[in-house]
């Protein structure tokens, strides 16, 4: 039995609340397995803290902990918001610290980040809805250079939730003007059609710095059109371990993975998105803290190459960081 006492953080005023949860409970029953000593913090949709249904003050949550297990997703737990009150504190915390979490989190600046390194991605443009005065001549536009089909992302937000699959451009200007009062500020992409995948990296695991997890195959309903939020976590996706790609191509998404989760800064885990078109893969966005739920594509990774849920929530907690 570990005398460690562990701060499990889950819910959060983001729209991912319900899938933060879940992965929340996940880790506490693991936890609980090991032999730790659990704290169950729930963080409202309006953002406060709760110690068994009281509001409390964080500082006093988190005062006499060891560790903090961050279980949230989406803004305020992958922003880097909440991550500072632990660097501020001294308190060692799962994932990645608040700078690169903040720079991960934004789809821009991690595209900025990555752009000179001859990663390939899909063409983009950051549009705001200060910025647009007439949305059909913007929609005109992006058709001319991007294509007939496009993917419209709040830049900041996880989950694919906000995001819209645009099959047409004459649907264009409203899905534009829609997301835009919806999010205010989106990234407008290139809609790649080919194969997806994803790709979790773990520090420190079997001997290596930066352990890459088998690449999954993710193959969503027909109907959907891509990966979207619903079908993330309805069980309607079919996600294939280790994936059906040929050995070349998943040592280039293995190799990537790795890159991206250096190159940000980025710490113990993180998951990489990709389209896989004419064997070359596209990346999409990343991860900083991938979800735990059973429909959760890192559990499944790690299942494959032997492990479980239990013993990556115990690798996570003996290698966090304050």
């Amino acid at each position: 039995m570990s005398h460690k006492r562990v701060a499990v953080l889950r819910g959060g005023p983001s729209a991912e609340y319900d899938v933060s949860m879940i992965t929340g409970a996940a880790a506490i029953a693991a936890l609980s397995e090991l032999g730790y000593m659990v704290k169950d913090i729930i963080i409202t949709r309006q953002g406060e803290w709760l110690d068994q249904g009281f509001v409390r003050n964080p500082e006093q949550l988190i005062n006499g902990i060891d560790v903090a297990f961050l279980a949230l997703h989406g803004a305020y737990g992958e922003d880097g918001t909440v991550q500072k009150i632990f660097e501020r504190h001294r308190i060692p915390f799962t994932g990645s610290r608040s700078f690169p979490s903040a720079v991960a989190f934004n789809k821009i600046l991690t595209k900025r980040a990555l752009e000179s390194h001859g990663i390939k991605m899909a063409k983009h443009q950051q549009l705001s809805q200060n910025d647009v005065t007439d949305v059909i001549e913007t929609a005109r536009a992006i058709a001319s250079d991007f294509g007939p089909q496009y993917i419209i992302k709040p830049i900041a937000s996880g989950s694919s939730v906000g995001t819209m699959f645009v099959r047409d451009a004459a649907l264009l200007p409203q899905a534009l003007e829609d997301a835009l009062k919806q999010s205010g500020e989106v990234m407008v992409e290139e809609f790649i059609r080919g194969r997806e995948a994803t790709c979790g990296v773990l520090e420190g695991y079997r001997g290596e710095r930066i352990y890459a997890l088998p690449v999954v195959e993710i193959i969503p309903p027909d109907a959907a059109g891509f990966f979207n939020a619903e079908v993330k976590y309805n069980g309607a996706t079919q996600e294939i371990c280790p994936a059906r790609f040929t050995y070349h191509e998943k040592a280039q998404i293995e190799e990537i993975a790795r890159f991206v989760h250096d190159e940000l800064g980025l710490s113990q885990y993180s998951r990489s998105d990709f389209i896989l078109r004419d064997g070359r893969p596209y990346f999409l966005e990343v991860n900083t803290l991938p979800g735990l739920t059973a429909e959760s594509l890192f559990p499944k990774a790690m299942k494959a190459v032997g492990g479980d849920l239990k013993q990556l929530i115990k690798h996570l907690i003996e290698t966090a960081e304050c």
